[in-house]
């Protein structure tokens, strides 16, 4: 492996995977292509700069940006518009054209040149009704489920998804007709809640930094949806341990073609909102103001946490960065660059 490709390299996911592969192969050939548009994604150029890493500004949308790169190793799928709320009540047209003609574009890169994929997948590809009819109950500040570790691979797909889970997997099958008819090596992770610090986190997408900043820089929260308590959980995987996971696939990629993955932080990185704003008042030492919205969105589920046995059986790989952890991490990062972070953060 010489020569790595990150498509939505200036985001939050595909830079920090671009920093940390450089840190770890100094002598590998990183290339981040972004659009840039995303607010806060240009806070990221001085770090890729800093360690090496070429920027390409670009859009995956367009194929005549992916041609000008020459044939890489790997391409890692991150560019993507990650809001499961997208489409409801607007045009899915950017959805729509990132998600799904922007893999498309990927794809043709692969087949013209050559390389292995990874590719970003979500957790949301699992049908939102699904999710809402699981035996639920609650226990403390949370619900849970009884008796299970969670939701694994073989969770029914039948039924209704959102058009952002509806393109990611539309966008697999793709993948694996490609990889058929062209012989393009590809793993497939779906991934539950990805967090760290610089990640520009706002009310659909990127709630772990959402919550830290309302406390840190003030503003409001609200408990939305499934009657306001906060009650809902998931599990929360950081960005640095799926790094240690694709680090993993990438060196053995025979062991991993056409694979698909649940990857997540599992039960023991679980956490409700409620949960959450304890811990987080505990780290600021500071409260925000949360309110109480009943109403439940159409998109909107109680509780996902990742069954990650098929991946921990196939590679042993286990998430080592706890949510206390992650909390802290990210409330350091604002703390050393609340100037900059302030006017993205700031109600």
């Amino acid at each position: 492996m010489k020569k790595i490709l990150i498509t939505g390299g200036a985001g939050f996911v595909g830079s920090c995977l671009a920093i940390a592969f450089k840190q770890h192969h100094e002598d590998l050939n990183v290339i981040c292509l972004d659009n840039l548009s995303r607010r806060g994604s240009e806070l990221n150029l001085p770090r890729l700069r800093q360690h090496g890493i070429e920027f390409v500004h670009g859009d995956v949308r367009n194929s005549e940006d992916l041609a000008k790169i020459d044939k890489v190793d790997w391409l890692i799928e991150c560019s993507a518009e990650p809001s499961v709320h997208a489409g409801y009540g607007d045009s899915p047209a950017y959805l729509v054209n990132t998600n799904l003609i922007g893999l498309i574009n990927c794809l043709e890169f692969l087949r013209k040149t050559g390389g292995n994929l990874v590719f970003l997948s979500t957790s949301r590809v699992y049908p939102i009704a699904a999710l809402r009819n699981l035996p639920l109950k609650i226990q403390g500040q949370r619900f849970v489920l009884p008796e299970q570790t969670g939701i694994a691979e073989n969770f029914s797909l039948e039924g209704c998804r959102s058009l952002y889970g509806a393109t990611k997997l539309c966008g697999e099958l793709l993948i694996h007709e490609y990889s058929q008819m062209y012989q393009i090596p590809a793993i497939i992770n779906r991934c539950g809640v990805l967090a760290g610090p610089w990640q520009m986190g706002k009310v659909d997408q990127g709630f772990m930094a959402l919550w830290v900043a309302r406390h840190f820089f003030g503003g409001n929260l609200t408990y939305m949806g499934f009657g306001g308590e906060g009650l809902q959980v998931r599990d929360v995987l950081h960005v640095a341990d799926l790094y240690q996971l694709l680090k993993q696939q990438m060196q053995s990629p025979q062991s991993h073609q056409g694979e698909v993955y649940n990857v997540g932080g599992g039960i023991a990185n679980s956490v409700s909102l409620r949960e959450l704003t304890t811990m987080v008042e505990t780290v600021t030492r500071k409260k925000s103001t949360i309110g109480c919205d009943p109403t439940t969105r159409e998109a909107d589920i109680p509780y996902y946490v990742t069954d990650i046995t098929k991946v921990n059986c196939k590679t042993q790989w286990t998430p080592q960065i706890s949510v206390q952890t992650v909390v802290e991490e990210i409330y350091t990062w604002m703390c050393d660059h609340k100037d900059a972070l302030g006017p993205l953060f700031r109600l």
